[in-house]
């Protein structure tokens, strides 16, 4: 099996869009190997209803949610100044993560586990935010267990994504 470190993964990005504009709830700008995913969250729906929905959907797709950061809080708290929207939400497929750790490259440990953050913009927009999986999953060589195990892992994230920009199940 190729194994590539994450220097040469991130290295491959250095060529690519990075995200900018707008997008439309449920779809991805940028190009396959953009290295942001980013998605506005539809008009009128509250970064509850967004996080509700990832929430159900993960649950939903069997990925589990390992952790939730909710920075802006946490600055709050220590700064004593309100703090637009930063929140991070941490999803893992447990047996997945080992497995491209034991088969893949110890370097995709760096990329453990996956998130996505609600992140309130200067306009008060909301998005969700994640980082585009395609190239780490373009590393693994197609065809093999590995890759279809990792093709899984994408597509459930950017469920997650469309469904929490969406305000969907």
């Amino acid at each position: 099996m190729q194994r590539r470190t994450a220097a040469s993964l991130i290295a491959g990005l250095a060529g690519s869009p990075w995200l900018i504009g707008t997008a439309q709830a449920g779809s991805a700008q940028g190009g396959p190997h953009a290295p942001v995913i980013r998605l506005r969250l539809n008009a009128g729906l509250s970064a509850q209803d967004c996080v509700q929905s990832m929430q159900l959907r993960a649950n939903l797709l069997n990925m589990k949610q390992v952790g939730d950061l909710p920075l802006s809080e946490q600055v709050q708290a220590m700064t004593g100044k309100p703090q637009r929207l930063i929140r991070v939400f941490l999803f893992c497929d447990p047996p997945t993560a080992v497995a491209m750790v034991d088969d893949g490259s110890i370097d995709f440990a760096a990329y453990l586990p996956c998130r996505i953050t609600l992140v309130e913009d200067e306009h008060g927009q909301l998005w969700l935010v994640m980082m585009n999986l395609q190239p780490l999953i373009d590393s693994v060589p197609p065809g093999s267990p590995l890759r279809s195990k990792a093709e899984k892992v994408g597509k459930t994230l950017m469920s997650i994504m469309q469904a929490g920009a969406r305000g969907s199940l």
